[in-house]
C-alpha cells in the first residue's frame, strides 16, 4: 500500500504531530525547477466578489492559502500544531492578567518584498483597515474584541481589546490581520483583481485567463524575516476543473502534488497503492461540513422544521454511501478532536427516528409535506457534494414529511447567493481558521457572523462565548462551551454532518510532504523540497 500516515494525538484541543512521513521539511533540495501543486480551488473575480485575494476580504481556505504564503501576520501557527509562534513579530504577548492587553514588538529590519521596511504603524493601518472596511466576507469579525491599537515607536504595536480573548495570539495569525504597505492598498477600498504584496515567505504573480487564475506562482521572498525555512526557490499552484483532470495531471508528471480536493475513489484508488511513483498521505484534519439556514425564510423559519430534520438525517449512512472510511459523522460545530467538543445533537436528537421527527412537526402544527430546496455548491468542496446532497434528499423525502429538492451552484455565485439570504437551506464546509473550539463556534453564533445569518441568541453572544474568551486554560472553557453547543441542537441554525480526515498526495521525488498541510488545512508550500526518484 503506497500510503504513509500522520499520526496526531489531541492534547489540550490542540494537536502535536508524533511521525513524519515522505520526508522531514529540512530534507529537501533547493533550486532545480518550480514544484508543481494542483488545486481543483477556483480563484474568480465577479462583480459581487471584485478583490479575492484582499485580506480584509478573503474567506474561505483557497484565498487564504494564497495569502499565507505571501502575506506575513504578526504570529504564525507552527509546523507542529500547538500554541501560535511570532513571525513578524519578535515576540508578542498578553501584559495583563485579564487577557485585555495585547503587546508585540516586530523583528528588526522587517521588509516588505519591495525593500520598503516594515513598521508597527503598518501593522495598526493593516487591521484597522480591515476593521473599517467591514467586508461582506465577514472575516472582519476574527477582529471584534480589539478596541483600540497604540504604536510605540516603529516596532511596538499594542493592542487593546474590548473584553478578554485568550484566542487573540491565534487570531493574528490569520490573513485578516496580515500586513501589508500602504502604498498598495487604499485605506477604505478594497484591492480589486489578484495582486497581492506583502512581506511573506514568498512573492506571488498570477496568470490569469478571464476571470480566473490559471497559474499562481510563488517565489522564495529574499527580505522575508520569520518563523519558516523556505525550501524551495519557486511553488507553481495550479488551478483544474476537477479531480480527475488534476489526477491524470499527476500520474503523468505534470505536477508534483495533488492537494484538495481529492475525489473518494482516487483516495481509495491510490490507497490501494495503484501508483509505484505516487504517494497518499493521509493526516488528521478539522474540516467539517454542514447544513445552514436562513431562519428568516418561511420554509424553515419554524425551530419545529429544522428540529424535524436533525432528527431525520442519517449521518452514518452518508459517511458510508459517499466518504467511506475518509469522513466520520458529526453531531457538534466542534470536531471530536477538539477540547470542548460536546455530541449535542446526538444528546438531543438519539438515532434517526421518523416517528420522532413526525411529532415535533405536528407539535408544531407544521403540514407535511414540507417543501424545500437544499442548495450546494459544486466545485467548491469535490465531485463528492452532489452525492452527498443526493443522499440528504432521498432521506429526507423517504420520511414522507419533506418533499426536497436540491440545486447545485458555481462557487462563484452560490457564496454571494447565501450571504445574500437567497437560499433557505444550503451545504457548507468550515476549515478552521485557528484550532480551537471558539472557532468552530464565533465565527456561526456571533454578530456579524460568516454565514450572515439572522439567527441571533443573547446568552450565546453576551454571555457564552465572552466566558470561554476568558479561560485561557481552554480545559476550562469547557462548560461555556457545552452550553452554547447545546443551544444549538436545541435551535438547530446550522446542522453538523461529517468531519473528515485530509490527503496530500504526491511524486516520490518531493519531501516534507507530511507538513504541506496542517490540521487547519492551511498549505505550507515552504515545506515542499525535491528529492531523489524512488
Amino acid at each position: 500500500m503506497n500510503r504513509k500516515t500522520l499520526v496526531l494525538p489531541a492534547v489540550a484541543g490542540l494537536l502535536t504531530p508524533v511521525l513524519a512521513a515522505c520526508g522531514g521539511s529540512g530534507s529537501g533540495s533547493k533550486g532545480g525547477d518550480a514544484i508543481v501543486v494542483g488545486t481543483t480551488d477556483r480563484f474568480t473575480t465577479t462583480s459581487d466578489a471584485p478583490a479575492p485575494l484582499d485580506p480584509a476580504y478573503a474567506y474561505d481556505v483557497g484565498t487564504w492559502n494564497i495569502l499565507r504564503q505571501t502575506v506575513q501576520t504578526l504570529m504564525a501557527q507552527p509546523k507542529g500544531e500547538g500554541d501560535p509562534v511570532p513571525d513578524a513579530a519578535e515576540s508578542c504577548s498578553f501584559t495583563d492578567s485579564g487577557s485585555e492587553r495585547y503587546a508585540c514588538k516586530l523583528r528588526d529590519g522587517l521588509k516588505f518584498a519591495s525593500g520598503d521596511p516594515v513598521t508597527a504603524q503598518d501593522v495598526k493601518y493593516s487591521i484597522e483597515r480591515a476593521l473599517r472596511i467591514k467586508s461582506s466576507s465577514g472575516v472582519s469579525s476574527l477582529l471584534n474584541t480589539i478596541d483600540t491599537i497604540e504604536t510605540q515607536g516603529d516596532r511596538e504595536v499594542i493592542f487593546h481589546l474590548k473584553t478578554a480573548d485568550a484566542t487573540f495570539p491565534y487570531k493574528l495569525s490569520t490573513p485578516v490581520a496580515g500586513i501589508i504597505n500602504p502604498k498598495d492598498y487604499q485605506k477604505d477600498k478594497l484591492r480589486d483583481g489578484f495582486e497581492v504584496d506583502g512581506s511573506g515567505p514568498y512573492t506571488f504573480q498570477a496568470d490569469v485567463s478571464g476571470n480566473a487564475v490559471s497559474v499562481a506562482t510563488f517565489t522564495k521572498n529574499p527580505n522575508y524575516k520569520g518563523a519558516v525555512k523556505v525550501n524551495n526557490d519557486k511553488v507553481e499552484l495550479r488551478s483544474f476543473a476537477d479531480a480527475d483532470a488534476m489526477g491524470a495531471a499527476i500520474d503523468k508528471g505534470d505536477i508534483d502534488v495533488m492537494t484538495r480536493t481529492m475525489s473518494p475513489a482516487q483516495i481509495q484508488k491510490l490507497d490501494a497503492g495503484s501508483s509505484s511513483k505516487v504517494t497518499l498521505v493521509d493526516m488528521p484534519g478539522l474540516e467539517i461540513r454542514y447544513l445552514a439556514f436562513n431562519t428568516n425564510a418561511s420554509s424553515v423559519k419554524s425551530k419545529a422544521v429544522r428540529q424535524a430534520m436533525a432528527q431525520i438525517v442519517n449521518r452514518a449512512e452518508i459517511v458510508s454511501k459517499v466518504y467511506g472510511t475518509q469522513a466520520e459523522p458529526l453531531y457538534s460545530l466542534v470536531p471530536a478532536t477538539v477540547t470542548g467538543h460536546s455530541n449535542s445533537f446526538f444528546n438531543k436528537y438519539g438515532n434517526p427516528s421518523v416517528a420522532k421527527a413526525k411529532a415535533l412537526l405536528t407539535q408544531a402544527g407544521i403540514s407535511t409535506p414540507v417543501k424545500l430546496t437544499l442548495h450546494y455548491t459544486t466545485d467548491h468542496y469535490g465531485s463528492a457534494t452532489k452525492k452527498e446532497f443526493e443522499v440528504l434528499q432521498k432521506q429526507l423525502n423517504d420520511s414522507g414529511l419533506f418533499d426536497a429538492s436540491i440545486q447545485g451552484h458555481p462557487w462563484e455565485t452560490f457564496r454571494p447567493s447565501e450571504q445574500k439570504g437567497q437560499y433557505d437551506v444550503y451545504g457548507m464546509g468550515w476549515f478552521p481558521d485557528f484550532p480551537d473550539a471558539d472557532n468552530f463556534l464565533a465565527p456561526f453564533l456571533d454578530k456579524d457572523n460568516f454565514l450572515g445569518s439572522p439567527y441571533s441568541n443573547s446568552t450565546i453572544q453576551h454571555t457564552l462565548i465572552p466566558a470561554s474568551r476568558r479561560e485561557a486554560d481552554r480545559l476550562n472553557a469547557a462548560k461555556s462551551l457545552t452550553a452554547i453547543q447545546d443551544i444549538v441542537a436545541e435551535d438547530v441554525p446550522v446542522l453538523p454532518l461529517w468531519q473528515g480526515k485530509q490527503y496530500v498526495a504526491a511524486r516520490d521525488d518531493i519531501t516534507g510532504v507530511a507538513y504541506a498541510l496542517n490540521s487547519s488545512s492551511t498549505l505550507q508550500l515552504w515545506e515542499l523540497g525535491r528529492g531523489v526518484s524512488g
